[in-house]
């Protein structure tokens, strides 16, 4: 079985974000813990992160979202520890006026293939990140790339509730991973 790491971006995770509904299916799905959720920290995160997949038993799958996209780009630079792949959904740009302000230490990500398998999942029209954004990035970190259509910024506020197509994407992507 594959174990499962969720990394929420800025602001944490709600309830009627897939992450916790995702979490509250399925109880072994496990979520990092950074310091802070509202002021974040990239050498925290990166701290949190690595603490995370030290825990597991075995190589786990990274899902991340938003902010937490380009904290796997940093940690992945730093660490040598073993995932079984990534799934970044909702990628930010940095360079986008919607970028918060309090997230600028994340800003710049690497631009270096990632080690590992990884899956972008994108929106059409997200606010904090354009489909060209999006995949630049897939190409730089040689991600599949996977655009879901208009879903805001696949979260709590995009009103997808279980979100079942993005659970499908997880599954195949983790089968294949």
């Amino acid at each position: 079985m594959t174990e499962i790491i969720h990394l929420p971006g800025i602001g944490n995770s709600g309830d009627l974000h897939w992450h916790t509904r995702w979490e509250d299916a399925d109880p072994s799905i496990r979520r990092f813990a950074p310091a802070s959720w509202d002021e974040p920290d990239l050498s925290d995160w990166i701290a949190a992160l690595e603490q995370a997949v030290q825990s597991t038993q075995t190589p786990p799958v990274l899902v991340a979202h938003s902010l937490a996209c380009l904290l796997v780009a940093h940690w992945h630079q730093m660490s040598d520890l073993p995932i079984k792949g990534a799934m970044l959904v909702a990628v930010p740009d940095p360079a986008s006026q919607a970028f918060p302000a309090q997230a600028s230490s994340f800003a710049r990500p690497p631009e270096k293939k990632f080690r590992f398998p990884s899956l972008i999942v994108a929106s059409t029209d997200d606010p904090y990140g354009s489909l060209p954004y999006a995949q630049m990035r897939a190409e730089q970190w040689g991600s599949e790339f996977k655009a879901i259509g208009a879903a805001g910024h696949i979260n709590g506020q995009s009103k997808l509730g279980d979100w079942s197509e993005g659970l499908a994407h997880l599954r195949d992507f983790t089968s294949r991973a």
